[in-house]
């Protein structure tokens, strides 16, 4: 009876690990007759798990959705995995699933094994969230959203522009965009005939969702490079590109993706995009990162680093007493030589 019921608990267990598998996959992965995983699977539709065959030769299982949900059987990782993603939501941006992410958290410690519950108790005790004031999105937002994309259905919205300014859209959605403290949608927006994103949390869908449509080709194949370009350069009046002689991975450190777009050159250097309004915020952003670089675009940037050199020189004032001719007997730059900023890493 006890192997038995073992066997039953690993067969549930494969049936929740994947979504189709035929009978001798699953009497192979048990270690019994085909004839034996069709009692099994009887004994488990006895208990209320919906188990549904299809006919045939061979003959296959797919665990289905019941009235109630059944008890998830999970491995060591998964039940960890679990636990510290519970952990993560409590503190994520999203309202209204705090509380629901303790509670089930609470649930999920009482029935861990001692050797889990301490891997658990040891990451909970090692982490601490940063709480940073931002947007919060409601859950409810959230998964409307997501059942539009799902089921390529448009999305009526009011919408508040940075600015404040309120309009109304109807919009294709296609995918969410979780970047850290802020959820965008990026969707296709019939009123100006082009993609768009769109800060979901501000934004509130209107419902019943519209008309179901067909799908349009992406804006790009990595949506959420799209996104970054979107939210950190595209919608700023100046668009500037760097080559940054750091890594990528250094570099994306100090550069979030809601701030710029990185690309990897080589091991040493990358290409940085980013965007403002400023030319001298621009400028002052990219030297204060700590990374020697060159800017590329655009041409008038350039000339604002010559300006704040020139600027930051004489701010300075004249420099020591020193042997030899002085820099003013040196003379000007060359006209239209670029600064030390703007010129990239010292050779050698």
């Amino acid at each position: 009876m006890l192997e038995t019921s073992a066997r039953l608990l690993r067969l549930l267990s494969l049936l929740q690990q994947r979504r189709d598998w035929t009978g001798p996959q699953l009497a192979e992965r048990l270690g019994v007759t085909v004839r034996t995983v069709r009692r099994d699977v009887d004994r488990l539709r006895e208990l209320g798990y919906p188990v549904h065959a299809t006919i045939g030769n061979v003959g296959g299982y797919r665990l289905g959705a019941g009235a109630a949900m059944p008890p998830l059987l999970l491995d060591d990782e998964e039940a960890v995995a679990v636990a510290v993603g519970l952990r993560t939501a409590a503190n994520a941006a999203v309202a209204g699933i705090e509380e629901t992410s303790v509670r089930v958290l609470a649930k999920l410690e009482q029935i861990l094994p001692p050797r889990l519950r301490y891997r658990v108790s040891t990451l909970d005790a090692a982490i601490v969230a940063q709480h940073r004031p931002g947007a919060v999105v409601s859950a409810e937002a959230l998964t409307t959203i997501a059942a539009a994309c799902r089921d390529h259905q448009r999305l009526r919205m009011d919408y508040r522009g940075h600015d404040g300014a309120e309009s109304t859209r109807t919009v294709e959605p296609h995918k969410l965009v979780h970047a850290g403290r802020r959820w965008y949608l990026v969707a296709y927006d019939l009123g100006r005939a082009d993609w768009r994103t769109f800060r979901v949390d501000r934004l509130r869908p209107r419902t019943p969702a519209g008309p179901r449509f067909g799908p349009r080709e992406p804006p790009a194949d990595d949506i959420g490079g799209y996104a970054s370009w979107a939210v950190g350069v595209g919608r700023y009046r100046h668009r500037a590109r760097f080559t940054m002689y750091a890594p990528a991975a250094l570099v994306a450190e100090r550069v979030s993706a809601e701030t710029g777009v990185i690309e990897a050159v080589d091991e040493r250097s990358c290409t940085l995009w980013v965007g403002s309004n400023s030319l001298d915020g621009l400028a002052l952003h990219v030297t204060l990162l700590g990374f020697d670089f060159t800017v590329h675009e655009p041409a008038e940037l350039a000339e604002r680093f010559r300006t704040l050199h020139a600027r930051i020189g004489h701010a300075l004032g004249p420099p020591p007493a020193m042997d030899g001719p002085s820099p003013a007997a040196l003379g000007p730059p060359p006209a239209g030589g670029p600064s030390p900023a703007a010129s990239g890493p010292p050779a050698g």
